[in-house]
């Protein structure tokens, strides 16, 4: 029953973009298998309606379709495409972006002994569950005022902080808790991510980073290898090759000139590596990259 208005509901507002008219609120239509393209998750649920998707992060593979939601609790390096989609049945998706401040207010104003306590390790940074129908019940009420203009901006926020609490006190909540909380492990994490992110073209040292982190280098190698699924190299890494796809989709002649851009002395140890995550050298996937027309794989993991 959920499922049918919330396949309605998602045919019917869905654009080209993946936009809405509610901030931070997604829509996902796909009417063709997609190609198996990287990206970053960003910090978000993700409800299918309809289809199934796959998504890689590093050496784990969450497989998630019609009735199951995915939480993204750092803005992770992963590949993904849908599985099952064809013009008379497209795959349908919800997405809203968690924001942290949103999360912390949620928690703050739980009563004593309402929100369960968490461990201290970090949890997975993706993590793929049922959805109850308390959960598509508020996602549904949420994308009806796409339909009510006038309500919208008083009842939106209140039904995404319905939408959060669901989150926090399900199956994955932990997930969830930790990304509101300042000193959770998974935000000591997330500061690491953010910094190798914004300086992934330089060297470092992971005890470094660690120290930034606030964490011991055994604790915070531990808890990195636990959210993301890379070490802090092969991350870089991950998001070195993203970047240099990127730049070579509108300087394609410059392949040198990117792999160096991107933290690369050697042009053959760039070529090389990025065939093996590609599967392309990065000349004629530059070019492949220009033909294709592609829906921003980033709005929707």
């Amino acid at each position: 029953m959920y499922l049918d208005e919330l396949r309605a509901l998602l045919i019917r507002h869905a654009r080209p973009d993946w936009t809405t008219a509610i901030d931070g609120v997604l829509i996902s239509k796909v009417e063709r298998p997609d190609p198996h393209g990287p990206s970053m998750s960003g910090t978000v649920l993700a409800v299918i309606a309809q289809g199934a998707k796959h998504l890689a992060l590093g050496d784990r593979v969450y497989e998630y379709r019609a009735g199951q939601y995915l939480v993204a609790s750092v803005d992770l390096p992963v590949s993904g495409h849908f599985i099952e989609a064809a013009p008379e049945c497209p795959a349908l998706g919800f997405g809203l972006t968690l924001e942290p401040s949103a999360v912390a207010e949620v928690l703050l104003a739980a009563g004593p002994g309402d929100v369960p306590r968490d461990g201290t390790a970090a949890p997975s940074g993706i993590a793929v569950s049922d959805a109850p129908d308390a959960l598509l019940d508020a996602v549904i009420r949420l994308l009806r005022l796409l339909d009510q203009p006038r309500d919208r901006a008083v009842l939106a926020p209140l039904i995404k902080r319905e939408i959060l609490w669901r989150l926090i006190t399900g199956e994955q909540g932990g997930v969830v808790r930790q990304l509101g909380l300042a000193d959770s492990s998974l935000s000591h994490i997330a500061r690491a991510v953010r910094w190798i992110r914004e300086h992934y073209a330089q060297a470092f040292r992971v005890e470094d980073v660690a120290q930034l982190s606030g964490m011991s280098v055994s604790a915070f190698y531990r808890n990195f290898q636990a959210v993301t699924a890379m070490s802090p190299i092969q991350f870089q890494k991950q998001i070195r090759l993203q970047e240099a796809r990127l730049l070579l989709a509108t300087n394609p002649n410059d392949v040198t000139g990117v792999g160096h851009r991107v933290g690369y002395d050697s042009p053959s140890q760039f070529s090389r590596e990025y065939r093996r995550q590609f599967g392309a050298p990065p000349s004629q996937d530059a070019a492949d990259l220009r033909r294709a027309v592609r829906v921003p794989a980033a709005a929707l993991p």
